[in-house]
């Protein structure tokens, strides 16, 4: 661990790693005070599996390709190289297996108790019953495609994340490998067999892995391993150069690379035994180390974790769930206009304790409301059923100018993104793929209004996406606004993005990848100065990663001026606190919860403090190579909301840890606080 971290900096990498374990957590915690329900472990030891592999796919992926490039270029904050910290991964990750294994062990123990029986083949001689027998010959085997290796058959290509079974085979004394696909298209992922006492279920992986020697009837079965690849899913989104880029459609170009995703190298193995014959066959056809190997007891995923409640009573599934929960729809000035109710007063939504139905409800008004001329949005990921989408299409047919910027770039939503994109345009709608190498990560709409010759704005900004699905199970605060000189900035900011016009300097909004950085640093600098006069300092900043060397930096000497600095980093954090003479003013502590804490909010100031909310965390790609906006928030009764939620998350001891100096991290174990997701939950604002 040493090795990750230096004098007052820790490697993002490990830092990841670590908040993973956080995640983790919640699947294991058996704590009386905070106990999470069975279910709702289940989803926690499922999310922190896709976590992990999408860590795999991008980051060590990323790694892979530097390790490629540039063997002995090293990170800015513990000076590590890519194959450092790849080594320091790997010890990482297995002890993660190691741990996620009793977890899973735990949680299977009490569903067993529940009446729901997951069986794992892999990890003892279990009796396989009839039913499964027969459903498997009957429905899976048909589907499978079984492969012996030999020189008429080459070794198969493994699809990233499927599990395959490989067998180490012999006859006639010669030996042989046969690879088998463990999960057939269109078969359910669970097998059922009900039982007096409740019902026993077993993956279709297990089966086929239980079963699969029958599939070879010719061959004696010496050994067997269920496997799983990841491949590397990180590739470089510029395009080459072209000749007439009027010619040009990135969106062919980007298609390509997604769909070349698949087909690229190999980062990680895992394997649910360590066979000798087995291992030195793959690792040499896939060019693979034995540090790359994780032996996975278990489950390689658990998303089949989602489903058990159908095999459960109504009654047994509510009481192993979080109690039901409704968002709120919140009180307007004026119940029949959203627009009107804005021009009254600055409307904020805090997701998802209130209901994003207010903003869909003002896209809704603003594509019928004859004054309603543009309306401009950002959209990086959405809904696949999308409100918002309807709600443009819509306002084109009523005869409304139209302009989105969907940016197709956003990782894993690449082919959505193009899907949306397309049918905007379809629809009539402006549509633009980014902003140059930018990527725009921006959450802003701007309604634009005409009444006779006056022209009048509503700006909605925001922290998340615009996707009705997320906004109930992510945080994130919005603030939609009449106030004209935000609106003024809205629509300067879109010509600008639509003319590529990279000077992105306005009146009210910080924009990176220009303003941000140095309107954020100066307010960091008014701070050390009052604290320089002995008057009091404070900064307050919630992000879900900090990142940026140069903003730690800034945050160590405001710390060594005497700036009390209080950070909720939800993910990475590379700034170590507590360090006695450099960061012994800075504290942080992380939220990990029943909805993802995914809101930014940078406050500055003790009295009348300047806040900002934002779509960029304190990350090097968010401040510069990519379009962010931070929108201060101007109404006080707005600004005095986003500080008291603020205080009530520092003041949570539930649902917390706090970062040492030693760069772990520990529950609050003496110390009682509400627990501010609940607290949200149960207090109107």
């Amino acid at each position: 661990m040493k090795a990750f971290i230096k004098k007052t900096f820790i490697n993002r990498e490990y830092s990841w790693l670590k908040f993973n374990e956080r995640v983790l957590e919640e699947a294991e915690w058996n704590d009386e005070r905070t106990p999470n329900p069975l279910l709702e472990k289940c989803k926690f030891l499922s999310i922190v599996t896709s976590n992990l592999d999408e860590f795999c796919m991008v980051r060590m992926g990323s790694l892979f390709n530097t390790l490629r490039e540039n063997p002995k270029a090293t990170e800015s904050k513990t000076g590590l190289t890519a194959q450092q910290q790849l080594n320091g991964i790997y010890a990482q990750i297995r002890k993660f297996y190691t741990r996620r294994a009793k977890a899973a062990k735990s949680i299977f123990a009490q569903l067993k108790a529940e009446g729901v029986d997951v069986l794992n083949v892999r990890l003892k001689n279990t009796k396989m019953r009839k039913r499964f027998q027969k459903y498997f010959h009957k429905t899976m085997q048909p589907l499978l495609n079984p492969v012996v290796i030999n020189h008429k058959y080459p070794f198969v290509k493994l699809e990233n994340f499927q599990p395959y079974v490989v067998l180490h085979l012999e006859k006639d004394g010669n030996k042989f490998f046969g690879i088998l696909p463990a999960l057939p298209a269109k078969c359910d992922r669970l097998i059922a067999d009900k039982t007096k006492s409740g019902v026993k279920l077993i993956t279709a992986e297990d089966l086929t892995y239980a079963f699969a020697g029958e599939v070879f009837p010719k061959y004696k079965v010496l050994s067997k391993s269920l496997v799983r690849l990841t491949r590397n899913a990180e590739f470089d989104f510029e395009p080459d150069i072209v000749d007439d880029e009027s010619e040009f459609d990135f969106s062919k170009v980007l298609k390509g690379k997604v769909d070349a995703r698949p087909s690229l190298a190999p980062v990680r193995l895992e394997v649910s035994n360590k066979d000798p014959f087995i291992m030195d066959f793959l690792l040499k056809n896939l060019d693979l180390s034995e540090k790359q190997c994780f032996v996975v007891h278990h489950f390689f995923d658990y998303k089949f974790l989602f489903s058990l409640e159908k095999y459960m009573s109504a009654e047994t599934a509510a009481r192993l769930k979080y109690p039901p929960f409704k968002q709120r729809i919140i009180a307007l000035p004026n119940p029949e206009s959203v627009i009107e109710s804005v021009r009254k007063k600055d409307i904020m939504l805090s997701y998802p304790f209130d209901s994003m139905s207010t903003y869909l409800d003002l896209l809704d008004e603003a594509s019928v409301d004859p004054r309603v001329a543009d309306i401009k949005i950002t959209l990086y990921r959405t809904d696949k059923q999308s409100r918002v989408v309807e709600a443009l299409r819509r306002a084109v047919r009523n005869g409304k100018d139209v302009t989105v910027l969907v940016e197709i770039t956003a990782r894993f939503d690449e082919e959505n993104n193009l899907h949306v994109a397309n049918v905007l345009k379809e629809a009539g709608c402006n549509v633009s793929y980014g902003f140059g190498n930018y990527k725009v990560h921006s959450k802003i709409t701007l309604i634009i209004l005409k009444e006779g010759e006056d022209i009048s704005y509503i700006t909605h900004l925001g922290t998340g996406n615009y996707n009705e699905g997320t906004s109930r199970i992510y945080t994130d605060l919005n603030v939609i606004t009449a106030n004209r000189e935000i609106g003024e900035d809205g629509a300067d900011f879109f010509r600008k993005l639509s003319t590529g016009n990279k000077e992105m300097y306005f009146k009210h909004l910080l924009v990176a990848p220009h303003s941000m950085r140095a309107g954020f640093m100066q307010k960091i600098k008014e701070q050390i100065e009052l604290a320089e006069q002995g008057k009091p300092a404070l900064i307050i900043c919630k992000m879900n990663s900090l990142t940026d060397a140069a903003f730690i930096k800034e945050f160590i000497r405001a710390s060594c001026a005497g700036v009390k600095i209080q950070l909720i980093v939800r993910g990475i954090c590379c700034l170590l606190p507590g360090v006695a003479g450099r960061t012994e003013n800075i504290t942080v502590k992380s939220i990990v919860g029943r909805f993802l804490e995914h809101t930014r909010a940078y406050c500055f100031g003790v009295e009348n403090p300047a806040v900002y909310i934002s779509s960029a965390d304190i990350m090097t790609r968010n401040l510069s190579r990519r379009v962010e906006i931070a929108a201060p928030i101007l109404d006080p009764s707005v600004r005095d909301r986003v500080m008291h939620m603020m205080h009530v998350q520092l003041a949570d001891k539930e649902k917390s840890s706090y970062l040492g100096a030693d760069g772990k991290y520990y529950r609050y174990k003496d110390e009682h606080g509400p627990s501010s997701q609940q607290y949200f939950m149960d207090n109107e604002h």
